[in-house]
C-alpha cells in the first residue's frame, strides 16, 4: 500500500519533543494521554505508514524516565460501563492495561479512582487492585468543578484528594476511555506538587485533530467523522491566533475548557503557563506526513467508511438521524460522496448486472475484484474467494474449492445447527478452501494469499452477518456495507 507517513521520524521527533517539555518544568511532567495507546487503527488508516502501536513504541523509548497512572471514574465502575471495541467493563480494562504495560517493561505506579464516594463496588475494585500489588489513590467529587476555580484550587478542592506518590520525571496519565478524569488527575497533582515546592508541568498528547495541518484537511475531517457520536467539532484555536497570530487547529471541547484551565494554572502557579490549548499539546504527527496526497485520500476513505458505519447504527437504532446527517455534512466539507470509494461503485455495478447482492475488493495495486451471491455462497464469501484467485493468478472461471466440500458444511448448518441459510459465510468458505488445499495446488496457492488482503478496501451491497464482518476485520480488510438491505 502507498505510504504517506514516516513512522520512524515520528517516533524520534515525538520522544525528543516530550523530553524538551519535561525540561521546561522542574524535571516533572504530567502528560495526559488521549486516544488509544494500543492498536490505534484509526491513525494507521488515515496516516498510511503510522504503526498502530506507535504511541506505545514511543513510550517504550522513554520507559526509563516514565511511569504510568491509570485513572478510572467511580461511576463507571458502579454502572459496569463497557468499552465498545472490546466488550469488557472499564474496571476489567484497567487490569488488562496494567498487564499489557508491564509485559512491555513499562512501570505502572498506581491507579486513581476519580469521583470516589465510598461505593461498595468501588471498594471491591480497590481490593482487587491491592491484591495485585497496585497502589490505589482516591480523588473526590468537587462541587463547582470545573468552573469554581477558587474552591478547586484550595484545601477543600484538590487539597482533599490523595497525593499520588510518583518517582519519575514523566508521568503518563491514561484511562480505559473518555470521561475517566485524566485531566482532573493531572491538575490535582500539579496542585499538590506545587504545595511541596515542585513546579511540575502538564501537557496533553492527542493525535487528532492534527494542529498544524489545515482545518478542512481530510485527515482532520476524518477525526470529526470518527467522533460524530460525541459531536466533536474541529475549529481554529482562537486563543493561539490571538496570542501569536498563527492559525492552528484544535477541537471544541479543549477550546471551551481552556479559559477555566488557564485560571487553574494561574491559581496553582501564580501565572498562566500556556496561552492556548495548542500550547498544551505535544503532538508531532503533522511534521511526519511524507506524502500529503496519500494521506488526503486515506482521510477521505475513512470519512466514507464512518458514514456507512453511522448509517448502520441508525438502522439498528443505536444512534439518532442527526449523527448520519453530520456524516453527510462532513462529506460535503470534504467534497466527496460514497462513489469516491471505488469498491462501492464496482460493487453496485456487479449487483446491477447480476441482479443479486454483490461485493467488491480493491487490492493493493488498484485492481478491483467483484463477487456475488450464489446458491452456495453469500456476497462476502464470493468476493473473498475471487480476490484470493486474483492474487494467486488463477482464472476467475476456475474453481478452487471442490464441489464436494460444500455439501457437508451446508448439511451441518441446515440439518444440525438449525440454520435456514445454506450459503457459506466467510469463515466456512475459508474452511472449505483449506480442506481443498490438501489436494489442490490452486486452493493451496489461493490460501497463501490471505495476508495480502490486509489494508485492502471492500464494500458489500447488503447487510452482512457478524461472522462475515469479524472475518473481514481479522483479515485486515476495511469493509463498508449497506445494512438497510437485508
Amino acid at each position: 500500500m502507498k505510504i504517506g507517513f514516516d513512522n520512524n521520524k515520528y517516533l524520534k521527533m515525538q520522544a525528543e519533543h516530550i523530553r524538551k517539555r519535561i525540561a521546561q518544568f522542574d524535571d516533572k511532567l504530567y502528560l495526559e494521554f488521549g486516544g488509544k495507546l494500543f492498536d490505534d487503527y484509526h491513525a494507521s488508516r488515515v496516516l498510511p505508514g503510522f504503526s498502530p502501536d506507535s504511541k506505545l513504541q514511543m513510550l517504550i523509548s522513554l520507559k526509563d524516565k516514565a511511569e504510568i497512572i491509570i485513572a478510572i471514574c467511580a461511576k463507571d465502575i458502579t454502572t459496569d460501563k463497557r468499552r465498545g471495541d472490546l466488550g469488557i467493563t472499564y474496571d476489567q480494562d484497567v487490569f488488562r492495561l496494567v498487564k499489557e504495560f508491564q509485559k512491555r517493561g513499562l512501570y505502572v505506579s498506581s491507579i486513581v479512582v476519580t469521583q470516589y464516594e465510598k461505593q461498595a463496588a468501588v471498594e471491591r475494585f480497590c481490593s482487587k487492585a491491592r491484591r495485585r500489588h497496585l497502589k490505589v489513590y482516591k480523588h473526590y467529587q468537587i462541587d463547582g468543578y470545573p468552573t469554581n476555580t477558587k474552591k478547586i484550587i484550595s484545601d477543600e478542592g484538590f487539597g482533599k484528594n490523595d497525593f499520588v506518590q510518583t518517582s519519575r520525571p514523566l508521568v503518563i496519565v491514561t484511562a480505559p476511555g473518555p470521561g475517566s478524569g485524566k485531566m482532573a488527575t493531572c491538575l490535582s497533582q500539579l496542585y499538590h506538587e506545587n504545595k511541596r515546592g515542585i513546579r511540575a508541568g502538564y501537557a496533553k498528547f492527542e493525535t487528532f485533530p492534527i494542529w498544524n495541518i489545515p482545518l478542512d484537511h481530510p485527515v482532520n475531517l476524518a477525526y470529526e467523522a470518527a467522533t460524530a457520536d460525541l459531536n466533536d467539532i474541529n475549529m481554529i484555536d482562537p486563543f493561539h491566533l490571538n496570542a501569536y497570530g498563527k492559525i492552528t487547529v484544535n477541537y471544541n471541547r479543549d477550546v471551551e475548557i481552556f479559559p477555566v484551565l488557564k485560571k487553574m494554572f494561574e491559581g496553582i502557579f501564580g501565572t498562566a503557563i500556556y496561552q492556548s490549548p495548542t500550547d498544551m499539546g505535544v503532538n508531532m504527527a503533522g511534521f511526519c506526513i511524507s506524502d500529503d496526497a496519500v494521506c488526503r485520500d486515506a482521510g477521505n476513505q475513512e470519512i466514507i467508511r464512518r458514514y456507512y458505519d453511522s448509517r448502520t447504527r441508525f438502522i439498528r437504532e443505536e444512534c439518532s438521524e442527526a449523527e448520519v446527517q453530520k456524516q453527510e455534512l462532513i462529506m460535503e466539507k470534504a467534497k466527496i460522496t460514497p462513489d469516491d470509494r471505488p469498491c462501492v461503485v464496482a460493487a453496485h455495478e456487479r449487483e446491477e448486472a447480476s441482479k443479486t447482492y454483490a461485493g467488491a475488493i480493491e487490492l493493493a495495486d488498484g485492481t478491483i475484484v467483484t463477487g456475488k451471491t450464489s446458491k452456495y455462497i453469500g456476497a462476502c464469501s464470493g468476493t473473498l474467494i475471487n480476490a484470493l484467485k486474483q492474487l494467486a493468478g488463477i482464472d476467475q472461471e476456475t474453481d478452487v474449492i471442490e464441489n464436494n466440500a460444500f455439501a457437508p458444511i451446508q448439511n451441518l448448518k441446515t440439518e444440525y445447527l438449525g440454520s435456514h441459510n445454506p450459503r457459506l459465510h466467510s469463515d466456512e468458505i475459508l474452511i472449505a478452501l483449506a480442506l481443498s488445499a490438501r489436494t489442490s495446488e490452486n486452493a493451496a496457492h489461493a490460501l497463501e494469499k490471505l495476508p495480502e488482503l490486509r489494508g485492502c478496501q471492500a464494500h458489500i451491497t447488503c447487510d452482512i452477518s457478524q461472522v462475515d464482518l469479524s472475518i473481514y476485520k481479522q483479515l485486515g480488510l476495511q469493509v463498508t456495507y449497506e445494512a438497510e438491505k437485508k
